[in-house]
Parts: structure tokens; sequence; C-alpha cells
């Protein structure tokens, strides 16, 4: 499999999805069969936001793999507090290491890094837009515990506008024949259009509702997010949202006995701690696979030929600038305004967002 950089788990085709959840399996069984196979390999972990277990688990993959981690997970201890672009710094870090992990606040920031890089870029998350390898890892999760990953009814629960692990879930799931998604949040935290589109694009069945007692009967997958604080404007906007949707043992008398409750965690108080002994709780299963995923998609970009950055390749130039103020874009003012046209509207090749012209 050709594997230049990872930003979104659409560049993949079912087929090579596959591919890569079959090479984790295979790692899972036989971990020893590949502990030297990135020896003399540097990946480095760019993380602007925190991060426990998705930084924990790439390094804990490489480290699994033979090679070795350099990075930062505080961008006040680096040049970025001087007002280095990311420009600068994912070209002077791309000449010390043969991979780049990044995680950044901005939407768009790793399809921007992978303009300038001269190694692969893998996007650990980029605002509230995607979160692919999370996605990843729920796929290897759902494959291992489902035994399928057609014909599914899944549930999104909580933070459906800012959650990024549900956008890149949702786009990776509706691509497997026979899915159907049941969307819970309150009206704020619905999901966004774009995403939408995607399900409506594939053909898969889709309903909203607000209430999680009203859902969970219908479900084989319920995938929980907790309310992000850090998304919201305010203090006030956030204490009005959350623990709204909190999943008990009463609630789960309900639901099917082969359900899977998935999280990517942190969890606040939206999953109760009972929870955690009932055989359906898959989200601490769920953060051993993901180690594996990242363990496969390591090695496969490694493995990979290099493509030069070719930025047609995202899109066309157009004299606009996106609407959507987290965009990277609105930070980095010298990256070139790329999107891609349908009719009158331009979508932009960074975050996804929209603008009418």
């Amino acid at each position: 499999m050709q594997l230049n950089h990872m930003i979104d788990l659409d560049q993949l085709t079912v087929p090579q999805l596959k591919e890569l959840i079959n090479l984790a399996d295979c790692i899972h069984k036989n971990p020893w069969a590949y502990r030297e196979s990135c020896r003399g390999k540097i990946m480095a972990t760019l993380f602007y936001e925190p991060s426990t277990r998705t930084k924990m688990s790439f390094q804990t993959a490489m480290y699994r793999l033979g090679g070795e981690v350099v990075g930062f997970d505080n961008p006040e201890n680096t040049s970025v507090s001087k007002g280095e672009s990311l420009k600068d710094t994912i070209t002077v870090v791309s000449g010390y290491t043969d991979l780049i992990v990044m995680r950044n606040p901005h939407e768009g920031a790793a399809a921007a890094a992978a303009l300038y890089s001269k190694v692969p870029i893998i996007n650990a998350g980029d605002g509230g837009h995607l979160h692919p390898s999370q996605t990843l890892t729920d796929l290897v999760t759902l494959y291992n515990e489902k035994g399928r990953l057609d014909h599914l009814c899944i549930g999104l629960c909580g933070d459906l506008k800012y959650g990024r692990t549900v956008h890149s879930l949702i786009k990776a799931m509706a691509q497997f024949e026979g899915n159907s998604f049941i969307l819970i949040s309150t009206s704020e935290l619905a999901l966004p259009q774009y995403v939408k589109d995607v399900i409506d694009a594939a053909g898969c069945k889709y309903e909203e509702a607000l209430s999680l007692e009203e859902a969970l009967p219908k479900l084989d997958v319920l995938y929980m997010t907790r309310i992000q604080q850090e998304r919201f404007a305010n203090r006030k906007q956030y204490e009005e949202q959350k623990s709204i949707y909190v999943l008990n043992a009463e609630k789960l008398e309900a639901a099917k006995p082969d359900l899977r409750i998935l999280h990517p965690l942190p969890r606040i108080d939206e999953i109760t701690e009972e929870v955690d002994h009932d055989p359906r709780a898959t989200y601490f299963r769920q953060t051993v696979y993901g180690m594996y995923a990242r363990m496969a998609l390591i090695l496969t970009i490694l493995q990979s030929n290099r493509i030069k950055p070719d930025v047609s390749r995202l899109g066309s130039i157009y004299p606009y600038k996106c609407s959507n103020p987290n965009c990277i874009t609105q930070t980095e003012p010298y990256l070139p305004h790329l999107f891609t046209a349908t009719g009158d509207m331009l979508t932009c090749s960074y975050c996804d967002g929209r603008i009418h012209i």
C-alpha cells in the first residue's frame, strides 16, 4: 500500500482499510515478529494540545517497533511560543526525523503541515475536525469485538459538533455496506452538515435523536463522547451542555446483550463507573487495540515511497478566505487559499469549511 501522509482516513479505500486492520491483527497476535521493523527510524510527536492516550499510544507503538521518539507536548516550551510559524517548525523537524505525528488545535493544521514536510505527517487531531488514527483504532476494535464492519446500527452520543472522532468514524463507517447511524445530541451540538452530506452521499440511513434512552434498544454500537469544555467560547455555554447524556447500568438494561460501548476517552461523567464492569463496555480494551492500530499505521507509512508535496493535489487557489474562525489559514496567513469547487460552493481544502461565491 502506498501511504504518504495520514491526514484523513477517507484517503483510503475499503480494501486498504482492511489491509491496515489485518496488519494490526497480525502484530497483535505476533508482536515479536515486528520488534525490529523500525530500527534506526525516528518519529517526532508534536502535540500543541494536551494528550494522554494518543501521544503515549503512538510513542509506545514506535518503541515496540524498535524506533525512537522525539518531540514536545507543550508548545510554550518551544520556539512556537516565540512566534515561530507552523511552516518553519515542520520544515525544521522534518529535517531531523522520519515521521511526524501532530496534534494541533486549529482545523486543517495537518493538511497544512503536509505542504512543507519532507517526511510523512500523521494527523493526531486537528481541532474539532478529524482524528484518523483514533478512527483506525475504532475500526480495529469493532472488527475484533463485533466480527464485522458492515450492517451495524451505530449510535453516536454527546458532542457531535466538535467531536473530531465522531466525524472521522462516520466518514469511515459510511463506506461499509448496510451501516446506519443514530445521532444523539442537543441541537447546539448537532453533527455538522458536511458530515451529514457524507452519510447521504454514501446512501446510508441516519436519524437524529435527543434521548439516549430511546436510541439504546436499536444499537449494535454506542459511541459515547464527552462534552469538550475546550471547544466552547465560554464556561457558561459549556455548563449548559455538560451532563445531559449519562450512560449508567439502569439505561443499559434496555440495550442488546451484544452491544459494544466505545469511547475515545477521557471520560468525565458521561459513563458511570458501574458500567466498567459490564462486558459490553469496550473502551479500555479499545485503548490496547489502538496501540496495534498505530503500529500498523506507522509501519505502512514508513515502508511507502515518498511523493514530493504538490499543492494542486489539495485543491485550487482562490482569492477568498475560509469562513471558519478556527481554520489554520486564520493563524498562518502565508498558506495558499486552497478550495475545491462544487457549483457556487467552495470547500476549504484544509478544514472542510464552506463558503458561497
